[in-house]
């Protein structure tokens, strides 16, 4: 059985937590500046970050964003509209629809996702060093 965690231990694991849910937190207000909702901007890294280059299913986005399909419908829809995603029907599967992004979507992507990941550079050696901490923890029990 493993030891109880040291006060060390809780110190390492709320300075991670509160890094991740402030780079969550700049991260939403980052995609609001952009004229998106969190989720959109989620949305958007889904269909570009999907390996299968026919795009990633409804199911796809719902299982990265962690939503249920119905939500992702909902989400999807309203990004349709906002003319960032279009929806084309599976080729092979024709139950299935596959989503792309709309140049303007790709722009407001490639716009985020440069400032995040100048921003995960900044962060990365905090980032680091608390990961050891954490790694070091486990690898003496």
């Amino acid at each position: 059985m493993a030891p109880h965690p040291t006060d060390e231990d809780y110190e390492h694991l709320l300075e991670l937590r509160t890094g991740l849910r402030r780079f969550l937190r700049w991260s939403e207000q980052q995609a609001q500046t952009a004229g998106l909702t969190p989720a959109q901007h989620q949305l958007l890294l889904a269909v570009r970050g999907h390996p299968d280059p026919r795009g990633p299913t409804i199911g796809d986005v719902a299982a990265y964003l962690l939503i249920r399909h119905h939500s992702a419908v909902g989400l999807v829809d309203r990004a349709q509209d906002a003319g960032l995603v279009t929806r084309s029907q599976d080729t092979d599967n024709l139950s299935a629809v596959r989503l792309a992004l709309t140049d303007k979507g790709l722009r407001q992507l490639e716009s985020l996702s440069e400032q995040h990941l100048a921003e995960l550079k900044h962060l990365a050696p905090t980032m680091r060093a608390l990961w050891s901490a954490v790694e070091h923890v486990s690898n003496e029990r």
